[in-house]
């Protein structure tokens, strides 16, 4: 179970000299299983609401209770130390995660396709690089529940579709939550919806009253 509970965020804008409230007493409660879609448009704060989820950011008040393991958001490579060679990010994830390094390098070498590049330093990946090396890892390490931003690049069309596969249908299972402007992934994906709409998340009945309520903004 994830639960959130009254959470606000803010972020300073003009220079500091005010704040923009982003979150304004979110609660969200996500049952072991449950797809959850969080609808809103571009700079709603759904990223940010995600980021928090995860504990990469935190919220200025409110609480959020896990019983779960969360991932990372899917694909967002800015945790990754620069300097290291992917190979080397992924023994250092897996430390952290006290999952076997071995079982995680096979998984990696063989779903994200870097080859040679593996062994170079990640501050010399391009985007999509990082973004494969960092899905490829979150498909190593089990998680009870997957956020997912809509937002992810993880290459081409063949394997965007991969990474689908390893996510959508092998994972079926498992927690989600996926924030998304764009109705399709979560009509495809989804059997809770919620409208994040000027720092206010709704649950709506349906995803597709959420859809529709979302379409009206």
């Amino acid at each position: 179970m994830i639960e959130l509970i009254n959470i606000c965020k803010t972020y300073p804008i003009h220079h500091g000299r005010s704040q923009k409230l982003v979150l304004d007493q979110v609660n969200l409660r996500v049952n072991p299983g449950e797809k959850w879609g969080i609808l809103g448009r571009n700079g709603a704060g759904k990223s940010t609401l995600i980021r928090i989820i995860s504990g990469s950011d935190k919220p200025h008040s409110g609480r959020i209770n896990k019983t779960m393991t969360v991932s990372w958001p899917l694909a967002f490579g800015d945790a990754f130390q620069g300097s290291l060679t992917g190979r080397d990010n992924a023994k250092l994830i897996s430390r952290v995660y006290g999952v076997d390094f071995h079982q995680t390098l096979n998984m990696v070498e063989d779903f994200a396709e870097l080859g040679t590049y593996l062994n170079e330093p990640v501050k010399n990946y391009s985007s999509g690089m990082r973004a494969r090396l960092a899905f490829a890892i979150s498909m190593a390490i089990e998680f009870d529940c997957f956020l997912i931003d809509e937002g992810m690049s993880v290459g081409d069309h063949r394997f965007a579709e991969k990474c689908n596969v390893e996510l959508f249908q092998k994972r079926g299972d498992r927690a989600m939550i996926i924030v998304a402007h764009q109705t399709d992934l979560i009509r495809r994906h989804c059997d809770h919806a919620a409208l994040l709409n000027n720092g206010t998340l709704t649950v709506m009945p349906s995803v597709d009253e959420a859809i529709n309520a979302y379409e009206a903004l």
